[in-house]
């Protein structure tokens, strides 16, 4: 192995505003937009928000600070800020992902960027350039930890590999030194958790956790500040990231074309609200129950091929035909199938469907099998539907669901999901704050517009 830990250590440090692409910045801010959204109409609506809530308030943990929560009144003290907006963007499941690393970069990185962000006065620019570092920090690290294998291990990406992106993120608005940086990694290789047992009852562990890889990551680099002696090599050390969470470890990915190819670049967008390895179904079944008129009376049968860890996450029918809980039907192929083919579309609000008869008696008619054909390709998200009537079958495949980079949805497009989501909390404050993001370059000090996400 090389030094991966001091490569990315020294990239972090290194990366400067004016290096960037435009097209890099224009995307990192659009994703970040895309994160608001979900995080905003989180803090209202998802039913995991007031355990959190009232968790801090029993801790003590509660009290007002700098750092602006999405969709909330008040200030807080950054690392409960990062916590409560990782959370709140990851709840509804409608948050971006990373194919080839399968996870959610934005959820950890950017509460981590903009709690640091408000705490030190950083202007927008340093911002943005901080959050394109996490990013490319997290999914890197995820392609070199190989998604099927640690998925296998039982872990959950998005908080392991994110708890790195947020501290990076923190660590360049902090203006670390690489030794610095080397030693926030050291302190995240400790802090790196998040285990996939949310999947056997629904439980808000997944969102729980992302939060954590947020606030975990401010700390670390809150740490290395101050001189914290964090271990080296977290990544490629004997008992670093790589080795105790992988056993299919590819540690050149980390830092191969570090600099030049953007994995910023790699993000794609969810236009459902529900675990990605089910859009390419999703996107099939809307598709062909709009071309040939389908109705639930006429279908006979629905086989869905996904690749083996869409199986591993939304195929086991023993515990996922008839999720009664949110977390369980955004995980649940058979409920979100059964729904987009029953109304012909999917969105945030028709989670209360769960336990609806029709919706149920629909699933009972969808099989989900690994798809041999969607194995070894470089995004695993793609699907194979079939769907039996008493007219014939209809057949598609889907390789990548919409959504994804070579597809990235238009700028109005991005802009008006982010309002949908926003509106209802927001109300006439959206369209500011969204105009706000999207130039957020231009603005010398980044808590001018976080103050526009303020519910």
């Amino acid at each position: 192995m090389t030094d991966e830990t001091a490569t990315l250590a020294f990239y972090v440090a290194g990366l400067d505003f004016d290096a960037i692409p435009q097209e890099v910045r224009t995307r990192a801010k659009s994703l970040t937009l895309d994160f608001l959204g979900s995080a905003i109409r989180a803090r209202r609506d998802a039913e995991s928000t007031p355990a959190i809530l009232q968790t801090l308030r029993a801790l003590s943990l509660d009290g007002a600070g700098p750092a602006t929560v999405f969709g909330d009144d008040r200030g807080w003290t950054p690392a409960v800020a990062a916590l409560l907006n990782g959370a709140l963007g990851h709840s509804l499941d409608f948050d971006d992902t990373h194919a080839d690393s399968s996870l959610h970069p934005s959820a950890p990185v950017v509460p981590a960027a903009f709690a640091v962000g408000e705490l030190v006065g950083a202007s927008g620019a340093e911002v943005l350039t901080a959050i394109v570092a996490g990013y490319e920090v997290c999914c890197r690290l995820g392609n070199a930890l190989d998604p099927t294998s640690h998925y296998a291990r039982g872990f959950h990406p998005t908080a392991t590999a994110g708890t790195f992106g947020a501290a990076a993120a923190a660590a360049k608005l902090f203006k670390l030194t690489p030794e610095q940086i080397i030693a926030a990694f050291g302190v995240a290789g400790s802090q790196a958790a998040g285990s996939l047992q949310f999947l056997v009852n629904g439980a808000w562990n997944k969102r729980y956790q992302v939060g954590a890889a947020a606030m975990n990551g401010v700390i670390a680099a809150t740490l290395a500040r101050q001189n914290f002696v964090g271990a080296t090599q977290a990544i490629e050390g004997i008992h670093g990231l790589l080795v105790g969470y992988s056993d299919d470890a590819h540690p050149e990915k980390a830092i191969a074309g570090l600099g030049t190819i953007y994995e910023t670049m790699k993000i794609g967008v969810k236009p459902y609200p529900s675990c990605r390895y089910t859009h390419a179904a999703l996107d099939a079944l809307i598709a062909m129950r709009r071309e040939h008129n389908l109705t639930p009376e006429q279908i006979a049968r629905v086989t869905i091929g996904l690749h083996r860890n869409g199986i591993t996450l939304t195929g086991d029918a023993a515990t996922k035909r008839h999720p009664r809980s949110i977390v369980a039907g955004q995980f649940s192929m058979y409920f979100t199938g059964a729904l987009a083919l029953e109304q012909g579309g999917f969105g945030w609000d028709d989670y209360a469907r769960l336990g609806d008869p029709l919706i149920d008696a629909l699933a009972d008619k969808f099989d989900v099998v690994q798809d041999a054909r969607l194995e070894g390709k470089t995004h695993p998200f793609g699907a194979h539907v079939a769907i039996s009537t008493e007219d014939g079958v209809h057949v598609r495949l889907i390789p990548d669901p919409s959504g994804e980079p070579n597809a990235f949805p238009s700028a109005e497009a991005m802009t008006q999901k982010f309002l949908q989501l926003a509106r209802p909390v927001l109300d006439g404050g959206a369209e500011k704050f969204a105009d706000a993001m999207l130039a957020l370059e231009r603005f010398d000090r980044f808590g001018d517009v976080a103050a526009l996400g303020r519910g």
